[in-house]
């Protein structure tokens, strides 16, 4: 596994699910199919579960994944099946080309300081949240490796062109962000990607 497809949170190392779909794809992957099993509602807790089977040269392989409000973050919680389908497939893809190490996305995105805040509307609300940003410092700082790793990832799953198309839109090189820009920008796509 390339090492840009790696991160690394609390001191474990993960693999991001791009790093796990382009290997599936150079060792020969044929078909990614998934199912719904359970659709989220108030009667078993908002939990979705998706199965996912993978074909490649070497085989079948499947995996389970599922998604609730209690384990992801608020930007993905509106996605819960699309969130429990990207899981399926990382277990899958894992067992396909043989990676023991359990993908980023399985856990449910960045971590808490780097969670994505809830924009507020309006001009008052662009005003105070720059000014918050100010005041805690964070706004100016670069955007850390656990979030430029995310955002890449999100990035190549959403946007059509890639990197090169993204940096356009935003005017700077994806390595020039702050953690602010970052975390907005991952809110952003994990919406699009979910």
């Amino acid at each position: 596994m390339r090492e840009e497809y790696m991160i690394e949170r609390q001191g474990k190392r993960f693999v991001l699910y791009a790093g796990l779909l382009e290997e599936a794809h150079s060792r020969g992957l044929r078909s990614i199919e998934t199912e719904l099993l359970q659709v989220p509602q108030s009667s078993n807790g908002e939990v979705a579960i998706v199965k996912a089977v993978v074909r490649t040269d070497e085989g079948k392989f499947g995996g389970i994944g599922d998604a609730s409000p209690e384990n992801v973050n608020r930007a993905i919680a509106p996605h819960l099946i699309r969130m429990a389908e990207t899981r399926a497939k990382a277990r899958a893809l894992r067992d396909a080309i043989n990676v023991g190490v359990t993908a980023f996305e399985e856990l449910g995105g960045p971590s808490e300081e780097e969670e994505v805040v809830e924009p507020q509307r309006g001009a008052l609300g662009d005003e105070r949240k720059a000014q918050a940003s100010k005041e805690d410092g964070k706004g100016e700082l670069p955007a850390t490796r656990k979030q430029l790793n995310y955002l890449e990832a999100l990035i190549s799953d959403v946007v059509e062109d890639g990197i090169g198309r993204f940096e356009e839109m935003v005017g700077k090189p994806v390595g020039e962000l702050t953690r602010e820009e970052a975390s907005e920008w991952i809110g952003r796509l994990s919406g699009r990607a979910a």
